[in-house]
């Protein structure tokens, strides 16, 4: 039996994908060109450091990149649209954004090669304590970041989202319709603990000068705060359930998320 459907169920999906793709677009770039500031976790909640100790020689606090304050919202549009539009959903939109997170990196690597303006290099220029600085250097130093960083990132990106979708839908087999919470949730400690430490392993093993017991200190650390942040963020799967389900009506949302179970995807 042949199902037509009809434009309106159509135009939600599209819809759907389309506020989905955006959401995911926009934080994945973000998340790329803000992970330059290294913050500290704990002086932020006015906390005294962790000083966790890991592998003998290293000592570590809760410092880490301000990308990892959004990537969370990836995690979770990563596994609704798996849950909607299946493998075939989330693949398009992870080769999409690296393509685009690359384009990003190429054409602020040109714009920082851009000679500055006399006027812009104001030697009058001064910080909120009244101390002189170059602005074009720090234009340049806060937006261009090492090869080893940008290629360990979009590596990292890649295997996260397509382990990500490998875990989600195998869950999903034993799960069914039900415990939303453990396939989402599940996939993305999962593919975060491989992402965690791919990222670090080459831009700070292969193209830089860590130890690999540094690197594998670090990554636990990285790691701890994602794993924490994703049993957190948890009850938003169901809020945004919810209103994707009412956006759709009953029968759409679960006619998609058959499909997606089944890995037919949009056109």
């Amino acid at each position: 039996m042949i199902v037509v459907e009809s434009s309106t169920s159509k135009h939600k999906r599209n819809i759907l994908f389309i506020v989905l793709s955006g959401i995911f677009l926009t934080n994945a770039l973000l998340a790329e060109l803000i992970g330059v500031k290294i913050f500290s976790a704990e002086a932020t909640m006015a906390l005294p450091p962790a000083q966790i100790r890991l592998l003998g020689d290293f000592v570590l606090d809760f410092n880490l990149t301000a990308g990892a304050v959004i990537w969370p919202v990836v995690f979770i549009t990563t596994d609704i649209i798996n849950e909607y539009f299946g493998k075939k959903g989330v693949k398009q939109i992870s080769y999409l954004t690296i393509f685009l997170i690359a384009y990003a990196f190429v054409v602020i690597y040109l714009v920082t090669e851009l000679a500055p303006a006399n006027f812009w290099l104001d030697v009058n220029q001064v910080d909120d304590k009244g101390n002189p600085f170059n602005i074009d250097f720090a234009f340049r130093k806060i937006f261009r970041q090492g090869l080893g960083i940008i290629i360990g990132s979009l590596v990292a990106f890649l295997i996260g989202q397509l382990l990500d979708v490998i875990v989600f839908h195998k869950l999903r087999r034993i799960t069914g319709s039900s415990k939303i919470w453990l396939r989402a949730t599940g996939s993305t400690l999962v593919s975060q603990l491989v992402d965690s430490f791919v990222v670090l392993f080459i831009a700070f093993y292969v193209f830089g000068n860590w130890a690999l017991p540094q690197v594998i200190a670090v990554g636990i650390v990285n790691y701890i705060y994602k794993f924490v942040v994703a049993v957190v963020l948890t009850p938003l799967l169901y809020l945004a359930h919810y209103l994707i389900d009412s956006f759709l009506g009953k029968d759409l949302a679960e006619q998609m998320m058959n499909e997606a179970s089944q890995d037919i995807s949009i056109d």
